[in-house]
């Protein structure tokens, strides 16, 4: 195991989540002890599995007044209850969140209250959960602030804790300048946000919007995505960045879920329960006024009227889950809605026949999954709407490729789901053609719509949402208060690591530098045609290169092909290329590539024809599976597949292996089929021999540098990038830290006599 594990301190967590609420609810029992469960949402849903996989801490509200508690753990969290009392609850959540800020994001469709006590409870909050999340935290550590509730902590943490990364995501719409201007705190919240070094949207709208106002509202210069937060005499101090990160949900569990034959047979049961009608609609909202259910139940109500839709060929199932039931709005919203709904029954409803099923509750994952699988056509109507995971929930389930999806063209979730029947729900002759139009869709039209929804939705699922988020936040420039690689504590292990680089350079003879290519010096992307040497990384490689052949010499060690890690990497000239395992060399020169290749025999060539063939095969039975080619090898992506999907042709490609008697070298969603065994160990060891190297520094991130580990000794230094079991002797977090450790070795080179 790596003596460096991460950059947190003994005493922090790695990642800190704030967000207003816990997944969890606080009740007093009549003992007077504390209890908990687990509580419902859409923010729930996204985090839970990324808290659950990372060392980290969620700091959050538990849902009742006066309620004191230490941190605890709960399903494989810890979890950091903040306390708020009845009148904090009254002014900050559900005054100033809920009854200025939410109706203000969400296009004034009611209109927002304004008073100054609210904004001095949000104030006082936000700092508080400031506070905790500062307390939390490690050393160089990262803090996700979530959500419009908590839109001042991120400036407020950075007066606290300087050194951690910031990021935060706005879950909701971000309105437009001439809407957020009606705010009269608005500058304070913008300059709250401006705290994070990342801001998260759901849709590129909403990054514009905010972009907009920056520039309206503050000194601050912006291009692009990227904002230069500048001090008082307007000298730049950091880097901003805004930009669209699409939530989604946990698309493969929910997947399973609707396939388990219990929750078939409930979804039969549905059915069965309802009168067995030829069409079943289905509205699933929280009861709010941005969710368009007046609309929506105004639209079926005519349909009815008009007699393009009975009661005995189609019924309504709208469930309501209660929201915000002390704000007015809603207390209004729902007795428009319960009118509504017994106007329509009472009018169109029979005997066995209800219009509408009117259910006011909240339902556990299993009865939602049945509801779905029940459903033919989903009403997601609403006015505004950031996201709208309800929508995805829907397309998870029909894993049978049936069912409709007519979808509010003011949700975020338009964007992606390219399948769905838009509509302006606004429009109500609109609304009501899309509906009748889904409720008598055939068959085949229903499967190739599901298809393309299936495809976005199975593949972009909340772990990748949450795992580009973080991947961004990790790659964003480090602030001159906080340099990586460089801890208040000399006894850190960020220390450590520069003591060993110091002694490297020190110790005189050939220190041969060499490193992985992806993951490495370059962000791991979708794309892999797109991956580019981090501009930190090159400027210290390039620092490297100019010391004298007989000190340094630079090797990329790589599993891409020799043509392709040139091309990307741009690396000086005189590095040493090591390209599909060790089965290509080169030597990069001012002229081009100097190529030592490995010659094939005719046979290893026809085997490797048929291991192309067998993997492009198990390819074409895979979305987003995909196939390279090598002189000596090929090689089965993954990484765009969904989690059934690369699993599937993963297994594939082991057992095309062990049928051709070939060896199969699997990394980071990759399974590599060679005709010539080679491995990175192999060519490390044979650099050191030719070079006749003193020491080495490898640094790598894949299963396959593992190899390469193991070949060093006790002279040379071993460093794992990212998570992950290792025998590396120590660990970086990521991109970025290479950049740093690179140049603090340069600077340490740069010390010794050239000659």
């Amino acid at each position: 195991m790596s003596r460096e594990k991460s950059r947190q301190s003994t005493d922090g967590n790695e990642l800190v989540v704030v967000a207003n609420r816990l997944p969890v609810d606080f009740t007093t029992d009549e003992d007077g002890s504390l209890s908990w469960r687990r509580s419902p949402g859409g923010l729930v849903t996204a985090l839970e599995p990324v808290m659950q996989s990372a060392d980290g801490a969620w700091v959050g509200w538990g849902g009742a007044a006066d309620v004191y508690a230490d941190p605890f753990e709960a399903d494989g969290m810890t979890l950091v209850p903040v306390t708020l009392n009845e009148d904090e609850i009254e002014q900050y959540y559900e005054g100033f969140s809920n009854d200025t800020l939410w109706p203000l994001y969400h296009d004034v469709i009611s209109q927002p209250a304004f008073h100054r006590q609210w904004w001095d409870a949000y104030r006082r909050v936000n700092r508080r959960f400031a506070e905790a999340a500062a307390s939390q935290v490690g050393t160089g550590g990262t803090v996700w602030v979530q959500d419009y509730q908590l839109q001042l902590v991120p400036a407020m943490l950075r007066e606290l804790r300087p050194d951690v990364r910031i990021g935060f995501f706005d879950h909701i719409p971000f309105p437009p300048y001439e809407i957020f201007s009606q705010l009269p705190w608005r500058r304070q919240v913008v300059e709250g946000l401006l705290g994070a070094d990342l801001i998260g949207f759901q849709r590129n709208g909403d990054a514009a919007n905010f972009l907009r106002i920056v520039r309206r509202l503050t000194r601050h210069s912006t291009r692009g995505q990227q904002i230069t937060f500048e001090d008082a005499d307007g000298r730049p101090l950091r880097e901003i960045r805004a930009s669209a990160f699409p939530i989604s949900i946990d698309s493969h569990r929910f997947d399973e879920l609707a396939r388990q034959d219990s929750t078939r047979a409930r979804a039969a049961e549905i059915r069965n329960e309802l009168g067995d009608p030829d069409v079943v609609m289905l509205g699933v909202d929280r009861l709010d006024y941005t969710k368009g259910i007046r609309h929506r139940i105004k639209a079926y109500g005519e349909l009815l009227d008009d007699g393009r839709l009975t009661v005995e060929e189609a019924t309504l199932v709208q469930v309501a889950s209660p929201s915000r039931e002390n704000v007015d709005a809603y207390q209004e919203l729902r007795e428009q809605v319960e009118t509504a709904v017994g106007r329509i029954n009472g009018e169109f409803g029979e005997l066995g026949h209800a219009a509408i099923h009117y259910l006011h509750h909240s339902y556990p994952p299993e009865e939602m999954a049945a509801l779905y699988l029940a459903a033919d056509v989903m009403l997601v109507t609403s006015l505004r709407d950031g996201m709208n995971l309800v929508a995805k929930e829907y397309i998870a389930a029909r894993s049978d490729q049936q069912g409709a999806l007519v979808l509010s063209e003011f949700t975020g979730a338009a964007d992606e789901l390219s399948g769905a029947l838009l509509v302006n729900p606004h429009d109500i002759d609109e609304l009501k053609a899309v509906i009748e139009q889904a409720a008598r869709m055939d068959t085949k039209e229903q499967r190739r719509r599901m298809r393309r929804l299936r495809r976005k939705v199975m593949a972009d699922d909340v772990a990748k949402w949450s795992s580009t988020f973080l991947r961004t936040l990790e790659e964003m420039p480090v602030s001159p208060v906080a340099p990586e690689l460089q801890d208040d504590d000399s006894q850190g292990p960020g220390a450590e690591l520069m003591d060993a680089l110091d002694r490297l350079a020190a110790a005189g003879g050939l220190v041969i530098v060499a490193t992985d290519f992806d993951g490495v010096l370059a962000p791991l992307v979708d794309d892999p045609s797109s991956s580019r040497t981090t501009p930190r990384s090159a400027r210290a490689l390039a620092r490297l290169a100019r010391r004298p052949s007989s000190q340094v010499r630079l090797a990329l060690v790589s599993g891409r092909d020799l043509d392709t890690l040139a091309s990307l990497s741009h690396a000086p000239s005189g590095t040493l290329l090591v390209g599909s395992h060790g089965a290509e060399q080169g030597e990069v020169t001012a002229d081009g590539i100097k190529r030592h290749d490995l010659a094939l025999t005719e046979g290893q060539t026809s085997l490797l024809q048929r291991i192309t063939d067998g993997l492009e095969e198990i390819a074409d039975r895979h979305t987003g599976v995909w196939v390279e080619k090598k002189p000596t090898a090929s090689v089965l992506h993954t990484r765009r597949s969904t989690h059934d999907g690369a699993t599937q042709a993963t297994e594939a490609a082991r057992g095309l292996a062990e049928r051709l008697g070939v060896g199969a070298l699997e990394g980071k969603d990759v399974v590599e089929l060679q005709v010539v065994e080679t491995s990175k160990g192999k060519a490390v060891d044979a650099l050191r021999t030719e070079l006749d190297a003193r020491a080495v520094l490898y640094v790598g991130d894949d299963v396959t540098d593992e190899h390469a580990f193991a070949v060093l000794t006790s002279d040379d230094v071993s460093v794992k990038v990212g998570p992950g079991e290792t025998i590396a002797e120590f660990r970086v977090a990521s991109t970025t830290s290479v950049g740093r450790l690179l140049e603090h070795l340069a600077r340490a080179m740069e010390g010794r006599p050239r000659a």
